[in-house]
This record gives structure tokens, sequence and C-alpha cells, in this order.
């Protein structure tokens, strides 16, 4: 990054480029709240932001403090570089990036109206009545409280009346909810990474015996519930392997590192020193910073790092003896 120029605003629109912003950008009088923040790219902001609308045009930035948006967050389809959102990113009506060649990452939570977002890692949740994914990894969950479309994705859950796939999606935890029975278009491939040998990947290690992702049938792994009182009734859908993640961990299984690697990356910024899961493949500390989280579930997710099939067959007296 180059040399960055801190700098002083008043109450008009804020451009920034090539910028260090040592504090915050919130409202002092009634006529900032309808300030317009535009980010050119080569900025740092220290503290959190408040704006009617923050629209960033090129990366190679990064926020430190939280972010809220009266009309809407955007970033520009062209855009490209890197952009770090450190701490929850909140907006009153939209979260919208399309930009493909944008490095995208938001250490925390994501909460809007209505968020499409492509090409972005997200270490928490996201929360909004509408959400589009493609090309994303959220390792916590996506909940909407309308609908969700996910493309070639990863997450780590969802939850919505309505939910449509396509392409390849997959859950990091081993079940998933919709309301209205989940759509696919031709050829999506659902798959689960709860009993994933994430450790060992993430060291470049061969993989343990008995690991590997489970491939789901939205019909055959479907588990319908009703819900009903005096006065409604619901229907509730769960996409679920927890039967068969109850019989791996009968077998045994350390739990492959994947509950300390998924805490490490969803507790982001928040943690006081950084975490390693031991040696790698190179004999080198297999470090846990966000930035390797990142391209290690973007490499799953692109096939750069190839995860096995689960075998998925087991002998009854490796559990029984388990208990003599």
């Amino acid at each position: 990054m180059k040399e960055l120029n801190e700098i002083r605003f008043n109450e008009s629109n804020i451009q920034l480029k090539d910028n260090l912003v040592k504090g915050s950008i919130l409202p002092e009088k009634i006529s900032e709240l309808t300030r317009t923040i535009t980010i050119q790219g080569n900025t740092v902001v220290e503290g959190p932001v408040y704006a009617h609308k923050l629209e960033i045009q090129q990366g190679n930035s990064e926020i430190h403090g939280a972010v809220f948006t009266q009309l809407e967050l955007y970033i520009n389809s062209d855009a490209k570089g890197y952009f770090n959102f450190k701490k929850s990113v909140g907006s009153a009506n939209s979260v919208v990036s399309r930009a493909k060649e944008c490095k995208l990452m938001f250490h925390s939570d994501v909460n809007s109206k209505s968020i499409t977002l492509y090409n972005a890692f997200v270490a928490g949740s996201i929360y909004a009545d509408e959400v589009i994914l493609e090309n994303c990894v959220v390792i916590g969950g996506v909940f909407a409280t309308q609908s969700i479309e996910i493309t070639n994705s990863i997450v780590g859950t969802f939850n919505a009346p309505s939910v449509r796939l396509s392409q390849s999606v997959g859950l990091l935890l081993p079940s998933a909810f919709s309301i209205e029975k989940m759509t696919a278009s031709t050829g999506t491939e659902l798959y689960n990474l709860s009993l994933a040998d994430l450790g060992s990947l993430f060291k470049g290690m061969p993989q343990a015996r008995n690991s590997g992702k489970i491939e789901m049938n939205m019909d055959a792994d479907e588990l319908k519930t009703t819900l009903s009182d005096e006065d409604s009734q619901k229907t509730l859908r769960c996409y679920t392997v927890v039967g068969k993640v109850l019989a791996a961990d009968l077998l045994d299984m350390d739990k492959f590192q994947n509950h300390f690697l998924l805490t490490a990356a969803s507790l982001g910024t928040q943690l006081l020193k950084t975490y390693d899961l031991g040696l790698d493949h190179k004999g080198e500390l297999a470090v846990l910073t966000m930035d390797k989280i990142r391209d290690f579930f973007f490499d799953i997710l692109l096939g750069k790092i190839p995860v096995q099939t689960i075998d998925g067959n087991f002998v009854i007296s490796d559990i029984t003896g388990k208990f003599s």
C-alpha cells in the first residue's frame, strides 16, 4: 500500500483516496446524516463509519470499525484489489457487491434488508429479508425472513421460508432449514463438509480414513416437521446428515480440528493472539490467519483442494467395542 495521507473533513460529502482516517466518520450535526462517503481506493479508516450511502469504487482498503448506512453499501462491479470490513456491517436498505475481481472480506456479521454478494468471504453470519450469494463462503449461517438464493458457495447453514440452490453448494454444519420445499436448478450438487478432515486439508496432509464430504439428496435427506397450536400450524423442513454424523462420532474421530478451524475464522479480530493447527506438510506452523482461512475455503470451493467422498461403511463391532 502506498503512503497514506491523514485527512480531515467537514459536513459535505466525503471522497477518500490514498487516505488514512485516524478516527471515526460519524455525524455530528443533522446536516451530516445525509452524507455520502466514496472510497476511491488505497484507504484505511481506523474507526466506525456512518453514512447515508457508502460507495466503494476501488479496493486495497479497509475499515476497522463497525459500518452502518441508511441507504446502501455499494461496491462497484469493476472494483479490484481487496477490501476488508473488520467489524460488523449493517444497512437499513441494502448491501450490494457484484465485483467478481474484488477480494471482499467481512470479518463479522452482515445485516441488511437486502444482501447481494459475489466472491465474498463472511466470517460471521448474514441476516436479511432477501439474500443472493454467488461464489461466496460464509462460515456462519445465512438467515432470511423471505428468500435465499445460493449459487456455487459454501455456507455454515441456512434458514429461510424459500431457498433456491444452483451449481454446487456445501454446508459446514450438519443441518439446514426451509419452510417451503427447497428448489434447485438442474444438475445442482448439495454436499456436507461436517465430516471432512478440514484440519489435515488445511495443513496439506493426507485426509483421515472415514472422513470426507457427504453427498446429500434433497428428497431423501429431508425431514418434514409440522408444528401446531390452537391458532396456527407451521411446517418446517430440515435437510440433515445428523444421523451419519452421530454414527461417525461413535467410531471415534478427533473432530479433525474442524471446530477449532471454524471457531478461529468466526471469532476473527476478537482473538487476542493468532493460533495454529500445528505443523503442516512442509514442517512449518499452519497459522490460522483470516487471509489463509479465506484462501483455504475458496480453494475447496473452486476445486483446487479436492475433498474425498466419505466411505460411509462401518463395522458394528467397532462401535460396540468402544463400550466394552
